[in-house]
């Protein structure tokens, strides 16, 4: 059951159009406050769009987002003071400012600088090679740098609920794996996790719930682990046959 008190996001019966090509046809799903709940699907299946639309960048042609029983903000900018905080695909850091500044822009409509100050040293703990890169501008980074910084910038916000597009494209492995580990640490903190990704091994593992996106609709779902042990998700997906004797 849904209470106005907790910080669910429902979204229900939700179309968006660019122009006339239709990128998400009614779709119904629910992010439960505190859950890693993921949505994966093939390149074009319409996830980054869903997660623009979650974070108010684009506007649904039908359908109602409700986050924490409201009806969700008109605008981009109230949507981040509402609660709610992208991080885009392939980071979108400001390549000409430091590592610094590109993480004071992510607190940029708060105003408590004591604890924006506190929260820097939060993000330091939290991905160490970010103290050594502090005054590095962003455009330097390796690609694994980048998507540490472009995290702890969401995090600056203080969210209650982060949108995470593709976290893992273009890692090395290693990083791969420091990525997720980092997802599963966000949800112990308190903060609700929606991941958008192709790497549906990954996501699915550690999700308490997730979607199956294809050409706009949610084919599937069910349980993080219970979709990894489906064989249609397994063949499409993680590239698994069942075998024959």
């Amino acid at each position: 059951m849904t209470s106005a008190n907790r910080f669910d996001l429902l979204v229900e019966q939700v179309s968006v159009f660019y122009g006339h090509i239709q990128a998400l046809n009614d779709v119904t799903m629910t992010i439960p406050e505190g859950r890693i709940v993921s949505i994966v699907g093939a390149n074009g299946a319409g996830k980054s769009t869903l997660l623009m639309t979650l974070a108010g960048v684009l506007k649904p042609k039908s359908g109602v987002v409700t986050f924490g029983g409201q009806p969700l903000a008109d605008a981009p900018h109230k949507v981040l003071a509402s609660g709610i905080s992208l991080v885009p695909e392939r980071r979108r850091l400001y390549a000409n400012l430091t590592v610094r500044e590109n993480l004071l822009m992510g607190a940029h409509m708060r105003k408590d600088m004591a604890d924006i100050n506190g929260d820097l040293e939060a993000m330091m703990a939290l991905f160490p090679i970010i103290r050594e890169r502090l005054k590095q501008y962003a455009g330097t980074l390796s690609g694994g740098e980048q998507q540490m910084v472009a995290l702890a910038r969401g995090l600056m916000s203080r969210p209650k609920l982060l949108l995470l597009d593709e976290p893992s494209l273009g890692l090395a492995p290693l990083l791969v794996k420091q990525v997720f580990e980092t997802v599963v640490g966000l949800k112990e903190q308190g903060i609700t996790v929606f991941l958008a990704e192709q790497n549906a091994f990954q996501s699915l593992e550690i999700s308490d719930y997730a979607y199956v996106l294809e050409t706009g609709r949610v084919a599937l779902e069910g349980g993080g682990r219970q979709l990894l042990d489906d064989q249609r998700v397994r063949e499409a997906y993680l590239g698994l046959r069942k075998r024959v004797i």
